[in-house]
């Protein structure tokens, strides 16, 4: 479209998820790794001289007023001072409540490109500062390489991928339900006590099984369709769930696999291959400011 200034949202997967505690707030201290994958939502941004921020296509079950593209334009705004607005289209493949970060990815580019087409020049570390404010993921996208995180998610440095890992297919696969991100944190039966790793512990292939989804029993507990696309996929590898689910993957070495693996997918789940990325494919945007 005319004037618009197209954008890319990735997906992301948590390699693991550890829930360590939970702090006074009743906010959840973890630990996770957060892999960025080149699968995406697309979203379009034109500047404007109005001051409006506005949604120009509908999205089934997100109004306007509550879209994270929206409320991430405004957020920047107001932390800018800035007077110009923006029109936003969002055509989205990430499948939505999944556990694959769609949302906050989404919200995430929108900082990042505006910061560029609004001509900010804001650092990094500040737009991270204003993702957190719309949800604990949105950071991530911002700092836009594969991540450790700890504290409530915003904690977050670079770490290298085990080396069987750096060169794999990512099958995932989204059973048709909806899973409740703020009912598994709330959960009775969940436990917040794993003990913390290191870095280090994680880089090593040879520690693989430390790791795992502390959300992950609970899910497939409340939710058999969880639990059935898990054992569908675990024959080809160390199957896990990402973030609070729905959405599970496996990771495998071939294509030829992983498009074998998609097209005999169980009945009632949607699916895409996906490869990791090594750095978001706006990282750059941004890696020019010093301030």
């Amino acid at each position: 479209m005319q004037d618009f200034h197209t954008f890319l949202a990735p997906a992301k997967i948590n390699l693991f998820l550890h829930i360590t505690g939970r702090r006074a707030d009743g906010y959840h201290t973890l630990q996770s790794v957060f892999q960025l994958l080149d699968f995406y939502d697309t979203i379009q941004l034109k500047s404007n001289h109005t001051g409006e921020i506005r949604r120009l296509n509908s999205i089934k079950n997100v109004p306007e007023s509550d879209d994270l593209c929206v409320r991430a334009a405004q957020a920047l705004q107001l932390a800018s001072h800035c007077q110009l607005g923006a029109e936003i289209i969002i055509e989205k493949r990430i499948p939505m409540g999944g556990g694959l970060g769609g949302g906050s990815s989404d919200a995430a580019t929108v900082l990042m490109a505006l910061n560029q087409l609004w001509q900010l020049h804001l650092s990094r570390a500040k737009l991270m500062q204003i993702g957190l404010t719309l949800g604990a993921d949105v950071p991530v996208f911002i700092f836009g390489q594969t991540a450790w995180a700890e504290g409530v998610g915003e904690v977050l440095s670079t770490v290298e991928l085990p080396k069987n890992e750096q060169d794999t297919y990512y099958v995932v696969l989204t059973p048709q339900i909806h899973v409740s991100t703020a009912q598994v944190f709330a959960h009775p039966r969940l436990t917040r006590d794993t003990k913390p790793l290191r870095i280090t512990d994680f880089s090593s292939s040879a520690n693989s099984s430390l790791f795992r989804n502390d959300l992950e029993k609970i899910v497939c507990e409340d939710f058999p369709a969880v639990a059935t696309t898990l054992d569908w996929l675990k024959p080809y590898g160390e199957a896990r769930m990402s973030g609070s689910g729905a959405s599970v993957f496996v990771a495998v070495n071939s294509k030829q696999i992983a498009d074998e693996l998609l097209a005999s997918k169980p009945a009632n789940t949607t699916g895409f291959i996906a490869k990791g990325l090594k750095k978001h494919p706006h990282f750059d945007l941004i890696e020019s400011v010093k301030n």
